[in-house]
């Protein structure tokens, strides 16, 4: 609760900030307006603030709370280093810091920060899937952690592959999938290597290995990563990240799309280009002078009323980094759907001004 209160405090502050003296920069149509009263049934971004990056989410059918994790981060609030943080929400707009899954790093790798985790509810356990890295590591790994209560502990369950036991360069970003009665997992960051792009394996019966290494297949190219799918209608929709994630300020990350009527592929984007060649996708969320580095989306959540929602992570341009650290902040939007059935997140750009809430 004593975290909880600064966030209120400091978001009253950033507000007053704000109004007095921090919207000096050029007006463009993306600027943002004067702070307004916020409603009952209404919010304005972000979600949850210091840091959030590379969000999962899972309502747990139990209490109906969501629950949301987020990269390995220090935060500058509490002077603490969270290893993957654990935030709570009954309406994905009021989000309270419960805890941290990790208490020590796991011991399958010698170093590295946990990135990128993928929570999923799998034979009646919590497995978070995590991306176990560091910047320009040669051979990271996936690994999996499981609990009995999407609140942890988590208790580590080890290694499920590092990049060169795969045969797939920079294997981190997981992403959980079940289709058909089986149980899948994609994963796949940045790299030039010609094996590089997001691919997906099958996992075994009991989620916690790889059934046969040698069977990946992929779906897109090397210039994605934090692989998310949604299966609405006929399609099964990718949803990918390209661009810097963390440049502070300059970080033009950016969210692109394809589909595809198999979860194998081919992905195409709204031009019919495979987003197995690089530089495909259909663009769906880019920065604007208030937000910067839009991207690496949890998987989408439909409301009580069919309305399907993103959260993401993106920084506020006037304070996008504290000494080192990109204050990568919990953001959330509408999906809308064309007349065709592709995807826009809320009009291609983060929103700045109060939104209607998700309802449940």
């Amino acid at each position: 609760m004593k975290l909880n209160g600064y966030y209120k405090y400091f978001l009253l502050a950033a507000a007053i900030c704000f109004a007095a003296a921090c919207g000096k920069n050029k007006s463009t149509p993306q600027s943002p307006p004067p702070p307004e009263p916020v409603g009952a049934t209404e919010y304005i971004n972000p979600v949850f603030k210091p840091i959030l990056a590379d969000p999962t989410v899972i309502k747990d059918p139990a209490s109906d709370y969501f629950y949301a994790y987020g990269t390995e981060d220090y935060w500058e609030v509490d002077k603490k280093n969270h290893l993957v943080a654990i935030v709570r929400s009954k309406d994905l707009v009021n989000w309270l810091y419960i805890g941290d899954a990790f208490t020590v790093k796991p011991a399958w790798k010698s170093s590295g920060g946990i990135w990128a985790p993928d929570i999923a509810l799998v034979n009646g356990k919590y497995h978070l899937y995590y991306s176990y890295s560091t910047w320009g590591d040669t051979n990271p790994g996936v690994g999996l952690a499981v609990a009995a209560s999407p609140s942890g502990p988590f208790a580590d369950a080890g290694k499920l592959f590092l990049s060169s036991e795969i045969g797939v360069p920079n294997s981190i970003d997981p992403f959980y999938y079940e289709d058909g009665g089986k149980k899948y997992l994609f994963w796949g960051s940045y790299s030039n290597a010609a094996t590089q792009g997001t691919y997906g394996v099958e996992l075994a019966d009991d989620g916690k290995s790889v059934k046969d290494m040698s069977r990946k297949f992929k779906i897109a190219a090397g210039d994605f990563e934090g692989v998310n799918l949604f299966k609405k209608g006929k399609y099964y929709y990718f949803f990918g990240s390209k661009n810097n994630c963390c440049d502070g300020a300059a970080s033009i990350y950016q969210v692109r799309v394809g589909r595809s009527e198999n979860l194998e592929g081919p992905y195409l984007d709204k031009a019919g280009k495979d987003i197995a060649v690089p530089g495909n996708g259909t663009l769906i969320l880019q920065r604007n002078d208030q937000y910067a580095g839009p991207g690496h989306n949890a998987r989408l959540i439909t409301d009580k009323n069919g309305s399907d929602w993103m959260l993401y992570h993106a920084m506020d341009v006037k304070n996008a980094m504290i000494g080192t650290v990109n204050q990568r902040a919990l953001m959330l939007d509408k999906v809308n759907w064309d007349t065709d059935g592709w995807p826009l997140v809320h009009n291609g750009y983060p929103s700045f001004s109060k939104q209607t809430k998700p309802v449940f």
